[in-house]
């Protein structure tokens, strides 16, 4: 863990030195494990251009992370400055007053962050903002770019054309996609990563206008293709194939495409350092159907609603929000940052970036969070009954608006 000291004064030449009137010491809580080293040259930044701040970062298993942290807040140990997830991960923190409300006032670049952003890091009641975005992420389909030129395989326009891509890989004796579903949440990432173009941007509109629910045929039929290309393309035995094992998969080179999100690219690359990748929204059924990837906002920085330290935390959050922060961000991790005005001089993250400008949300985290059951836990359970053969897609249709309508208004009739 980094340390870091308040310094009061020193004695130099023997004659006292104040320390600023401002000195504060600030505790920063994270999920991101694997990111230390890089918020470690992120804060030095910040306390280089703020004498008297220091900032003390420290991470935790994610698994776990929201349970820590809700615990300490509640306990009044908590951090003066915190990551915090979105959407419903989110309103399960700020609904109970731990997280420092914030305006346009206090943190003043909010006033240009793009509304979906905002609205993640809201509580859905009254509109207020509690955390600053610092990512969006993208569920899409990577490719090998070397196994595809071998191979003659252009990125697929229709999902035809993917089954043949896969095809072609398979004849080849490469492993068509490296996904493994026994690790729950990547059920999900496959469900929507794979099929949003198959159910389509009207099918969305729809599901939010209370239109129409989960047993409509464009989701159950987007869950019964998915499915038919994950009996075929996925690895032998991929329903007891872990997270980890799949990726390893892919960046060994073993398999020619992977389904997941932009912040594989890094992973991909660190455990790599040869692999070229490419990546595209898994097509619809024609050329011409409106090519969809999965988008949703990754998380916030909010301030400690109670923290003895409010004046520097917001300080703190200021420099979060900044394109000057975004930048490095952007370079430093290759992720996509929600900071207006920044640039990705990756070329491979300003195709994803691209990419977003036609999306839909990542449906079940973005909107289907805020109660119990979770729309996420149910199409990861429901998922992996399917690929066992042992449920259809239009139970599953059945089982998510029955079972989410005992929270979501628009599914209780």
């Amino acid at each position: 863990m980094r340390k870091s000291i308040i310094r009061t004064g020193a004695v130099l030449a023997g004659v006292l030195v104040a320390a600023p009137a401002f000195a504060q010491d600030l505790t920063f809580w994270s999920w991101r494990q694997e990111d230390r080293a890089a918020y470690e040259k992120f804060i030095e930044t910040f306390e280089a251009a703020n004498p008297g701040i220091t900032v003390t970062f420290e991470t935790f298993e994610a698994a776990n992370y929201n349970t820590i942290l809700s615990t300490a807040l509640a306990g009044g140990t908590g951090p003066d400055v915190m990551m915090v997830r979105a959407y419903g991960g989110l309103e399960n923190v700020a609904a109970a007053g731990y997280l420092e409300p914030l305006t346009t006032e206090t943190v003043p670049a909010l006033a240009d962050f793009a509304a979906p952003a905002i609205a993640a890091e809201s509580m859905r009641s009254d509109g207020a903002i509690y955390a600053v975005p610092f990512a969006s992420q993208t569920q899409l389909v990577i490719y090998n770019k070397a196994l595809f030129d071998a191979n003659g395989i252009e990125e697929p326009q229709t999902w035809e054309e993917l089954k043949a891509a896969a095809q072609k890989l398979k004849d080849a004796g490469v492993i068509p996609f490296a996904n493994g579903t026994a690790t729950a949440w990547q059920n999900e990432t496959v469900t929507f990563g794979l099929g949003s173009s198959l159910m389509g941007k009207d099918f969305y509109d729809e599901l939010m206008a209370g239109t129409t629910d989960f047993t409509d045929t464009r989701f159950t039929g987007a869950l019964g293709q998915v499915a038919e290309v994950a009996a075929e393309y996925f690895p032998d035995g991929f329903i007891g194939l872990d997270y980890p094992s799949a990726q390893q998969l892919f960046s060994s080179g073993m398999a020619g495409m992977f389904i997941g999100g932009s912040y594989e690219l890094a992973t991909f690359k660190a455990q790599n350092l040869d692999i070229e990748m490419g990546v595209f929204a898994a097509p619809g059924e024609n050329a011409d159907d409106a090519k969809l990837v999965a988008l949703y906002f990754d998380g916030g920085y909010a301030a400690n609603a109670a923290g003895a330290n409010k004046e520097a935390s917001i300080k703190f959050l200021n420099y979060l929000a900044s394109k000057e922060f975004g930048q490095a961000f952007a370079d430093t991790l290759s992720n996509i940052s929600t900071i207006p005005g920044v640039t990705f001089n990756d070329p491979l993250l300003a195709e994803v970036n691209d990419l977003n400008k036609s999306s839909i949300p990542y449906l079940m985290l973005a909107h289907f969070r805020y109660g119990e059951p979770s729309g996420s836990v149910m199409i990861q359970a429901e998922m992996q009954k399917l690929f066992a053969g042992e449920t259809t897609p239009e139970a599953i249709g059945e089982a998510l608006t029955t079972g989410l309508a005992a929270w979501y208004e628009p599914f209780k009739k």
